[in-house]
């Protein structure tokens, strides 16, 4: 299992937070969940969500982190937010619930 850990307020997450308009925002960069305007708790809550960023703690590991980062850059820029593959990707992982038993959080937490 790959150990990840989630970063209360981030302010990484914070500058996704204003860029895509919400009151609330996940950013993973390498095996760390960074989030904004949500509490660990209600974030680990959203099955959903999680699931989400979990299939781009996946991609960072498939890829590498700074390849990652410039692909997913690119596709963003060129294709935008919605339709850039690791977005679509990430959100086909939100009905994936096997994907929660490849993790396991910081605190040895698990979620299956």
């Amino acid at each position: 299992m790959t150990k990840v850990s989630i970063k209360e307020n981030s302010w990484i997450a914070r500058i996704a937070s204003k860029k895509l308009g919400g009151t609330g925002a996940a950013i993973v960069i390498g095996k760390t969940i960074h989030v904004w305007g949500v509490s660990r708790e209600k974030f680990l809550g959203n099955k959903r969500w999680v699931r989400h960023e979990l299939k781009h703690v996946e991609q960072f590991e498939q890829h590498g982190l700074l390849p990652f980062i410039a692909k997913y850059l690119w596709h963003s820029l060129f294709l935008g937010y919605h339709n850039c593959c690791y977005e679509k990707e990430a959100r086909e992982a939100e009905k994936d619930e096997m994907i929660i038993a490849k993790y396991v959080f910081a605190d040895n937490e698990t979620l299956v």
